[in-house]
């Protein structure tokens, strides 16, 4: 029933469509890139620096004389490899740490959520650079510090789900019987927290990528040569004025991907949503 909904909804949403396509496009890239670039982004050949797109060089070259689009090809697999990886560490360990201070209560709630609370009081942005500081660059570093800006997040909504589900007939009844508290949490409780926090996911992996480009366009995250997006787009900065699609392309891409993320969230909070059921 649920599946059969889903799958109409998205038949019925034209926007989710396409924005899954882009993002299987990105993700063919990604694990075929060797195959599909034209040529290796890394190796220069400063005789074709800063060319104009050509039908030698789609999108042109940069200032090292490496094909953009090669670049771009190659900077899918960062941005996607980022993107869920940070994502995935705030949902796992913010869904820990709600769970607990949501079903353990008392001194357990206090202690995780004054830590959360002290998170939550940085802006994302600047306590991943803060984190990126301390850690040092390299892509590791930077998927941890990502996903320790957003566990936050996560970590209040599965608290807010189970403090209001915990004391539910249900749930008390499997206690009378007997239940006790892990299968109470994965019968009862977890799936219920599961469906809001996809959504909350779907949401933060578009967040995610674009904290990865903010953090590689300041130099804090992956190290030249390895293309990137955001690292091409501070690339080219300083030719914004005259060839202008040197940090034009990359950019693009990051916004085409990141308003892609965000169509196919919107059409997955419209089928978890219990609220937006009723109008699928």
């Amino acid at each position: 029933m649920m599946r059969s909904r889903a799958l109409r909804s998205f038949v019925q949403n034209g926007p989710a469509m396409v924005g899954t396509a882009v993002l299987l496009v990105c993700l063919a890239c990604a694990l075929f890139a060797p195959l599909i670039s034209p040529y290796d982004p890394i190796v220069q050949n400063t005789a074709n620096r800063l060319m104009g797109p050509s039908a030698a060089h789609w999108l042109g070259t940069d200032d090292f004389g490496r094909d953009i689009l090669s670049r771009i090809i190659y900077g899918s697999r960062t941005s996607m490899l980022v993107g869920v990886a940070a994502t995935s560490i705030g949902l796992i360990l913010g869904t820990l740490l709600g769970v607990m201070a949501g079903f353990v209560g008392k001194k357990t709630d206090q202690v995780i959520m004054r830590g959360m609370d002290i998170l939550l009081s940085f802006p994302y942005i600047l306590l991943a650079i803060v984190i990126m500081a301390l850690l040092g660059p390299g892509i590791s570093n930077l998927m941890i510090a990502i996903g320790v800006s957003r566990l936050p997040i996560f970590a209040r909504v599965a608290r807010s789900i189970v403090l209001a589900i915990k004391h539910n007939e249900y749930v008390d009844a499997a206690r009378t019987l007997g239940a006790r508290d892990c299968r109470l949490l994965a019968r009862h409780i977890l799936p219920n927290v599961v469906p809001p926090l996809i959504v909350q996911g779907t949401a933060s992996l578009a967040e995610a990528v674009v904290t990865a480009a903010s953090l590689n366009f300041l130099g804090l995250g992956i190290q030249p040569p390895t293309p990137d997006w955001g690292a091409m787009v501070s690339d080219g900065r300083r030719y914004v004025f005259d060839k202008f699609f040197i940090p034009l392309f990359p950019g693009l891409a990051i916004t085409v991907v990141v308003l892609s993320m965000n169509l196919v969230g919107d059409w997955v909070r419209d089928v978890l949503d219990p609220r937006q059921r009723q109008e699928i």
